[in-house]
């Protein structure tokens, strides 16, 4: 007798019936028997959906532009990089000294005396890193102090201008002319007229709408990106935005909103089909009683890349109700929209 068996004679005995060993086995069996039997698969029932009462929320979907002035100028130098750069200019002209000139010119041709003209009035082969001389006592005391002008970006710059502005006059007027021939300047009522060819001088770095601090102007911050700003009929400063209309695409809608929100005087190029970022907004409860479409939670607006070509922004016939517009770098955009706002496109702008 097995372990089943006797567990079943215990339970059968405590009842108050008596089970004989044999009845046992066949009861055993039948009870096998009946497991092993296939079970009847249970027939699939099918419910039908109950909708709910409670009405579909969902969000608006709107399209915005990042319109932005790439940088126009690089940008200013740091003091290190430009005594780095200082240091290797000056290095190179040390190293090239013990050449003699004529590894470089043919002697007595136009460029040598080029080269000793240019010598005598520089004491130097290049002066905007300052002067020179490897032959005397003082040649190792080549170092440049803390402060010096020569290390000063404009103090260069006034140097190669001032030695481009010499056209050498000054000196055959002296008996050194090309080739031997003593070439004598005009005079105008005995005294020497030195003509000079104008030279054409950089453009600042700073300029007028830098100076007056004009948000408006596209020539201002030439070394930053700048991104239109613009402000909203609430008061609200953002980049421009509208929804979008039935099946249109984002890129489609960038370019409409660019026309819509800036006018048509601008040479705009929309740059690809996905946009780099969102932002989500959520109507507040006292909104959403008194909004005419309830069922509209928000307002998510997905921002395409948008760079200016030529031309400026016009809000005057604009469909978007805007107010005002600014171009800003994006530490200024911080100050100008909201805190929220800011978090969620300040990853979308340059540093620079």
């Amino acid at each position: 007798m097995n372990a089943g068996q006797k567990t079943t004679r215990r339970l059968a005995s405590r009842a108050g019936h008596s089970i004989c060993r044999s009845c046992l086995s066949h009861r055993t069996y039948a009870s096998s028997a009946t497991a092993a039997a296939p079970a009847e698969e249970p027939t699939p029932s099918y419910s039908v959906p109950i909708q709910s009462s409670k009405p579909q929320t969902s969000y608006a979907v709107n399209a915005g532009i990042l319109v932005s002035r790439p940088p126009l100028l690089t940008r200013d130098l740091h003091p290190f990089e430009s005594a780095y750069f200082l240091y290797q200019r000056r290095l190179n002209e040390r190293l090239a000294l013990p050449f003699t000139r004529y590894f470089y010119v043919k002697k007595n041709t136009p460029a040598d005396l080029e080269w000793k003209r240019k010598m005598k009035q520089r004491l130097t082969p290049a002066r905007d890193i300052g002067k020179y001389n490897g032959y005397n006592d003082e040649s190792w005391n080549d170092e440049l102090l803390v402060g010096a002008q020569e290390s000063e970006v404009g103090w260069q710059v006034e140097r190669l201008l001032e030695d481009a502005e010499q056209s050498g006059v000054e000196e055959t007027a002296k008996g050194e002319g090309v080739g031997g021939v003593e070439v004598v300047p005009p005079t105008v009522g005995g005294a020497k007229k030195v003509e000079h060819e104008p030279v054409e001088r950089p453009m600042p770095r700073v300029t007028e709408a830098d100076r007056r601090g004009d948000v408006k102007s596209l020539d201002r911050a030439l070394q930053r990106t700048l991104y239109l700003l613009v402000k909203n009929r609430e008061g609200r400063w953002g980049f421009p935005e509208a929804r979008l209309i039935g099946k249109e695409s984002l890129h489609n809608a960038a370019e409409r909103v660019i026309i819509q929100s800036a006018g048509l005087n601008m040479n705009t190029w929309v740059i690809g089909n996905v946009p780099i970022g969102h932002h989500e907004h959520k109507h507040l409860p006292e909104y959403l009683q008194k909004a005419e479409n309830q069922k509209e939670l928000g307002l998510k607006t997905f921002f395409m890349k948008v760079r200016i070509m030529a031309g400026q922004a016009d809000l005057k016939d604009n469909k978007l109700g805007l107010t005002d517009f600014k171009w800003l770098a994006k530490e200024e955009i911080e100050k100008s929209v909201e805190e929220r706002y800011w978090k969620s496109v300040k990853n979308m702008l340059a540093e620079r």
